[in-house]
C-alpha cells in the first residue's frame, strides 16, 4: 500500500483523536481475524521468506489494498499479537506488520497520542534491526519508499500535533511530558543519517560512475541472493533528509543531503512515483527559496513533463490524488519561478500551454508588483509550499498555545521580503531587453532616478539574478545580463564615448528542432487516428 507523500488530505488535525475512535472501538476487536488475513499474513511471510520480490510487490500493493477496502475501511487491522501466531511469532515480520497497521491507521482514521508513540517506538525497533541486525530480505522498492515517506510524514504530522497546544487534555500533556524523546527531531535525523551511513550507498553511488556497482542498473535489487534492504532504505533516506530539511526551512542543508544522487539521470529514486515526484518538488522548492531560479525551473518543467504522459498509467493507484495534488503544487511553483525568472525557454510548449492556462492572468499581475500582484504570491506560496514545522517542544510552565502555524508564517514571510525586493528589477529588465547598449546617465533618466541610484539598482540585479550552487559556484539565472565599461578617461574620443555604457548580453534560446518535429509527427498520427475512423459513404 502506498498511500501519498504529503497526506494532505487525509484525516486533518488530528484534534480529538480519542473521541474520533470512541464510537469505532466498539465494533473493533484487535484480536479477530477472519480467514482473509490469516490466509494474506501466511502467505506475504511466506513470500518474504522465499525472496519472491514479484509476490511480495503483488500482495502489498493490490491485495493489502483491497482487504483495507473491503475489511477495514473505517476500523484498524487485526493487532500485531492476533496475527503473530500464524507466522512464526517473527519479529521481523510483526515490525513489518505493525509498519503497515500504523500506516493504515493514519491513513484512514485519526491515530490518539499513544498510538503516535507507538509508532514511533515501533520505527526505532525496526530501524534498529536493518541497522545492527543480519537482514536477508528482499523487499519491493515501493514499500522501502513507503517505509521512509511515512516516517518522515508522522514525524511531520506528530509536530503539528503538538503545537496545537491550546485544547490539549491534562492526560495528553501528562503523556507529552513522559515521552518528550518521541519523535524528537535528532532521533529521526540520526536515523537518516544512521541509514544512509551504514548502508554505505554514497560510495556505492561513486563506484557505480567508476563502472564498478550495478546499483540502479538493478534498481537497487540484489540479484545475487543477498538483500537490498539496508542499500534501498539508505537511498531514499537521503530523499527522507532532504524533506525533514525542507520541513525545517534549512534548503542548503537539504541540497546536501540529495547531493550523491544525480537528479538530472533516471535513477533508483525514479522507480517509485511517489519517491521520483517527492524528491522533485522538494528539489524545486529548496532551489527556489535559494533563489537558484533556473535549476528550479528545469527540473519542474521535466517532472510535470512526466507526469502529463504517464499520468494515465497510475489512474487506478492509490496515490493518483496525491499524484494530481503534487502535480498542481508543482505548476503553481514553477508559475512563482517564471515571474521571479523570467525564463520561459526552459519550459516545454505542453508544460508552458499548461501553465498559462492554469495560471497565465496571474503571471501577467504578477508582473506588476503592485499589492495584486504580493496577495498572489502570497496566495500560490501558501497553495505550494511544504507543511513546515516548528520541531521544539512546547514550555509547559507558560500559558499553552497553539504555535503551529509559526514556521510557515516564518517562511512566508521571507519569501515575500524577496519578491519585494525584486519590485526594483522588473524595471531595469525592460529597459534592458529594449536596447544593446545604453549610457547610464540615460537609464537614468527613463527610471527617474539619479546615476548613483541607479548604480545601486543595477548592482541588485546583479545580486539577486545570481546565486551561489551547491559546490560553491557562483551562476546566473538571468534571461538579460549586462556590464558596464567604465574606464577611466583616456582622452581617447571613442574610447571616452564607451565610457559608463550599459553592454547588454541577452542569452540565446537554444532551438530544439527535434522537439518541434516530434510534436508534429505526434499530430500527424492523431489526424491519420481520426481520419481512420471516419466512415466514406
Amino acid at each position: 500500500m502506498a498511500t501519498g507523500y504529503d497526506y494532505d488530505d487525509a484525516p486533518g488535525d488530528y484534534e480529538g483523536a480519542a473521541d474520533a475512535r470512541g464510537s469505532q472501538d466498539v465494533a473493533y476487536d484487535p484480536n479477530f481475524v477472519p480467514d482473509s488475513v490469516k490466509t494474506f499474513v501466511v502467505h506475504l511471510y511466506r513470500h518474504i521468506r522465499e525472496k519472491n520480490v514479484y509476490e511480495i510487490h503483488q500482495m502489498y500493493e493490490t491485495s493489502f489494498q483491497s482487504l483495507s477496502d473491503r475489511l477495514f475501511k473505517d476500523t484498524p487491522w487485526p493487532s500485531v499479537d492476533a496475527v503473530a501466531n500464524y507466522v512464526d511469532n517473527d519479529h521481523v515480520f510483526c515490525l513489518l506488520y505493525r509498519e503497515m497497521w500504523f500506516r493504515h491507521l493514519y491513513a484512514r482514521l485519526s491515530p490518539t497520542l499513544k498510538q503516535r508513540i507507538d509508532s514511533w517506538d515501533n520505527y526505532c525497533s525496526l530501524f534498529q534491526v536493518v541497522l545492527h541486525g543480519v537482514v536477508n530480505m528482499q523487499l519491493p522498492n515501493q514499500w522501502l519508499w513507503d517505509m521512509v515517506d511515512e516516517f518522515v510524514y508522522q514525524f511531520q504530522s506528530f509536530c503539528q500535533y503538538r503545537a496545537k497546544m491550546k485544547n490539549k487534555t491534562e492526560q495528553e500533556i501528562a503523556l507529552l511530558r513522559q515521552y518528550d524523546q518521541a519523535w524528537n527531531v535528532y532521533g529521526v535525523l540520526n536515523f537518516l543519517q544512521a541509514l544512509v551511513e551504514k548502508s554505505m550507498i554514497i560510495q556505492i553511488l561513486e563506484q557505480e560512475k567508476e563502472g564498478i556497482e550495478q546499483f540502479t542498473a538493478t534498481d537497487g535489487y540484489d540479484y545475487n541472493g543477498g538483500s537490498n534492504v539496508l542499500k534501498v532504505l539508505g537511498y531514499f533516506s537521503m530523499v527522507g533528509l532532504l524533506r525533514v530539511h525542507c520541513l525545517l526551512g534549512d534548503y542548503h542543508t537539504g541540497l546536501k543531503c540529495l547531493q550523491p544522487i544525480d537528479i538530472t539521470q533516471q535513477g533508483v529514486y525514479t522507480s517509485v512515483i511517489g519517491s521520483h515526484i517527492t524528491t522533485i518538488y522538494h528539489y524545486g522548492f529548496a532551489n527556489l527559496m535559494l533563489r537558484r531560479y533556473v535549476d528550479a525551473i528545469r527540473e519542474f518543467n521535466k517532472i510535470l513533463l512526466y507526469i502529463y504522459k504517464t499520468k494515465q498509467f497510475h489512474q487506478k493507484s492509490p496515490q493518483y490524488e496525491q499524484i494530481l495534488k503534487k502535480n498542481e503544487q508543482m505548476y503553481a511553483l514553477l508559475a512563482i519561478c517564471l515571474s521571479l525568472c523570467p525564463q520561459v525557454k526552459l519550459v516545454e510548449e505542453t508544460v508552458n500551454s499548461q501553465l498559462r492556462e492554469k495560471y497565465g492572468e496571474k503571471m501577467i499581475r504578477m508582473q506588476r508588483y503592485d499589492d495584486e500582484a504580493f496577495s498572489i504570491y502570497d496566495e500560490l506560496f501558501s497553495y505550494a509550499c511544504p507543511k513546515f514545522i516548528t520541531p521544539s517542544a512546547p514550555s509547559f510552565e507558560e500559558p499553552l498555545v497553539n504555535y503551529n502555524q509559526d514556521a510557515y508564517r516564518l517562511q512566508l514571510k521571507l519569501f515575500l521580503y524577496e519578491v519585494k525586493q525584486q519590485q526594483l528589477l522588473s524595471g531595469v529588465r525592460t529597459f534592458l531587453k529594449v536596447y544593446s547598449t545604453i549610457s547610464l546617465g540615460k537609464l537614468a533618466n527613463y527610471m527617474e532616478v539619479d546615476e548613483p541610484t541607479l548604480r545601486t539598482i543595477l548592482m541588485t540585479y546583479k545580486h539577486k539574478t545570481h546565486a551561489v550552487d551547491s559546490d560553491g559556484k557562483i551562476i546566473s539565472n538571468a534571461d538579460v545580463d549586462f556590464y558596464i565599461d567604465d574606464n577611466k578617461i583616456t582622452h581617447n574620443v571613442v574610447e571616452d564615448i564607451m565610457k559608463d555604457m550599459v553592454h547588454v548580453v541577452e542569452s540565446k534560446p537554444v532551438k530544439r528542432y527535434g522537439d518541434y518535429f516530434l510534436r508534429q509527427i505526434v499530430k500527424l498520427e492523431g489526424v491519420i487516428n481520426d481520419m481512420d475512423w471516419v466512415k466514406l459513404d
